[in-house]
C-alpha cells in the first residue's frame, strides 16, 4: 500500500497499543450528516465542541472538518484545537479513521481497513472510506491495507496481544460476506499483530453497529476490564449482556490470566430520544491523565464516576454531558480515535 512516497508491504513487527497507553493526539471529525442528526445538528456541534475542548486540556486534539465546514469548526473548538480540512461524509472517526499501530523502531503506522458505513446503512460514504488513507498522507506515515471491512469500535485490545470482538458485528453478512470466522481472525492477527482473538456473542438487538464491542466493554489494564451489565431482568438487554459476561468468564487473555471483570451498569434510566439512542457508560474515552465518560443527568452518573475512579487510579474522571451525541447511536468513544505516542 502506497502512502505518499512510502510503501509498507508487510505487517512486520507491528503492535496495536491499548487505549490507556500514552497518546500523541486524539482525532475527531466535525458533524455533517443531517440524515443522522436532523434538526439537532447545531446542538450536536456544541456537544462535539465541548468534548474537543475538554480533550485539548490533556492532549493534542485534531478535528477533521469538511472544507465547507472548516471555518465553523475552528470558531467552535477554539485555538487549542488543530482543524484539518479533509472531505468527509460523517463524524465517527473511531470507525472511519485509521487504526494506528506502532511499527519497527517505534514508528507510527496506519492500518487501513475497508469501511462500508456499518454494513451499507448510510449513503454516501465514499469520502469516509478514504479518511484513513488521507489522515496517513497528512501525517506522512506509511499505511498497511486490508481488504477486510472493520470499524475501530468493533475491537478492543489490551496492548499485550489480546483482542476482543463480537460475532454479531464481524460475522454479520453485511460486513465480510464470504469470510469465515477463521479468515477474519487470521486477518486481525496479521495486520494488528495480536496473538489471541476472543469472540463474544455481541448484541444482535443493536442495529446501528450490529453490536460493537465498545458498547459492551473496555480495558482498564491488561487482564482488567469494565463490562456493561443490566441489573433488571425486565431490561430488554438483560439476557444479551448476561450471555456476554458468561462468555467472557470462560476466557483468559494471551498470558493465560482470567479476566478481572468490573461491572458497569447501562444508563437505562436515561431519557432516550429516538431509536438509536446510546445508553452505554462503557463507551467512555481514556486519554492522557483522564477518563471522559458520558453523563446522562441521572443518579447512576455518580455511581459510574466512583467505579471509574477505582478502575483508573491516578486519572481524572470527567463526567461530561453526552447531550445529543447519544441520539446518533454512539458516544464519546465512537467519535474519537487515539494516535499513540511513539518513541
Amino acid at each position: 500500500m502506497k502512502i505518499g512516497a512510502r510503501t509498507l508491504t508487510t505487517a512486520g513487527a507491528l503492535r496495536m497499543p491499548a487505549e490507556f497507553e500514552r497518546h500523541q493526539a486524539t482525532w475527531m471529525a466535525w458533524p455533517r450528516r443531517r440524515a443522522i442528526w436532523g434538526e439537532d445538528i447545531q446542538e450536536v456541534k456544541q456537544d462535539y465542541s465541548r468534548l474537543a475542548r475538554t480533550i485539548a486540556r490533556f492532549e493534542a486534539l485534531v478535528m477533521v472538518a469538511h472544507p465547507d465546514d472548516a471555518d465553523e469548526a475552528r470558531q467552535a473548538v477554539g485555538p487549542a484545537v488543530q482543524v484539518r480540512e479533509i472531505p468527509i461524509d460523517d463524524s465517527w472517526t473511531r470507525d472511519s479513521g485509521p487504526i494506528f499501530v506502532i511499527g519497527e523502531g517505534g514508528s507510527l503506522v496506519a492500518s487501513l481497513w475497508r469501511f462500508n458505513a456499518w454494513g451499507g446503512k448510510y449513503q454516501p460514504h465514499d469520502q469516509d472510506a478514504l479518511l484513513g488513507q488521507r489522515v496517513a498522507e497528512a501525517l506522512g506515515i506509511p499505511g498497511i491495507r486490508s481488504e477486510m471491512v472493520l470499524e475501530g469500535g468493533a475491537i478492543a485490545v489490551d496492548g499485550e496481544g489480546t483482542l476482543v470482538t463480537t460475532e454479531s458485528c464481524l460475522l454479520n453478512s453485511n460486513r465480510n460476506a464470504g469470510w469465515s470466522k477463521a479468515d477474519i481472525e487470521a486477518e486481525l492477527k496479521r495486520i494488528l499483530r495480536v496473538g489471541k482473538v476472543i469472540w463474544l456473542p455481541g448484541d444482535p438487538t443493536e442495529t446501528e453497529t450490529d453490536g460493537h464491542i465498545d458498547g459492551l466493554l473496555a480495558f482498564a489494564a491488561p487482564g482488567k476490564l469494565l463490562l456493561e451489565v443490566a441489573k433488571d431482568p425486565d431490561d430488554p438487554r438483560y439476557a444479551v449482556l448476561r450471555e456476554n459476561r458468561r462468555a467472557l468468564t470462560l476466557q483468559t487473555d494471551i498470558r493465560g490470566r482470567p479476566f478481572e471483570i468490573l461491572p458497569l451498569e447501562e444508563a437505562r434510566a436515561a431519557d432516550a430520544a429516538g431509536p438509536r439512542y446510546c445508553r452505554s457508560y462503557v463507551n467512555f474515552y481514556v486519554l492522557n491523565g483522564a477518563v471522559i465518560a458520558p453523563a446522562y443527568g441521572i443518579t447512576a452518573d455518580r455511581r459510574v464516576e466512583e467505579q471509574l475512579r477505582i478502575a483508573f487510579p491516578g486519572r481524572a474522571v470527567i463526567m461530561l454531558p453526552i447531550g445529543k451525541i447519544a441520539t446518533g447511536g454512539g458516544g464519546f468513544h465512537c467519535i474519537t480515535q487515539q494516535q499513540p505516542a511513539v518513541s
